[in-house]
């Protein structure tokens, strides 16, 4: 089976960091794009950034490039959303999301973790 799980959210002030934290098991992930996502309260889901599994090739919406960095590593099958200099507006739900390299939609999802900045 298998399971994304975020974790690393919280209540941070503006300017602040946070690293989020998204597990993977249940197969293997090597031909992946692993990908965030976020959702606030009234809008809809929006992109953040994705990573290419076996290249680490890394692609960001434009809100957030230059503040957040996606990794992952291998070693711990783990895919990491450092983000910096975080703003309120950048308060929401954020989703762990996987998909194959030949799709174009999303399989995988984690439950989400919540992100809340304050100004």
């Amino acid at each position: 089976q298998v399971q994304l799980v975020e974790s690393g959210g919280g209540l941070v002030q503006a300017g602040d960091s946070l690293r989020l934290s998204c597990a993977l098991s249940g197969r293997t992930f090597s031909t992946y794009v692993m990908g965030w996502f976020r959702q606030a309260p009234g809008k809809e889901r929006e992109f953040v950034a994705s990573v290419v599994w076996s290249s680490s090739s890394p692609y960001y919406a434009n809100s957030v490039k230059g503040r957040f960095t996606i990794s992952r590593d291998s070693a711990k099958n783990t895919v990491y959303l450092q983000m910096n200099s975080l703003k309120p507006e950048d308060t929401a739900v954020y989703y762990c999301a996987g998909r194959s390299r030949t799709s174009a939609n999303y399989d995988y999802w984690g439950q989400g973790t919540q992100v809340t900045v304050s100004s």
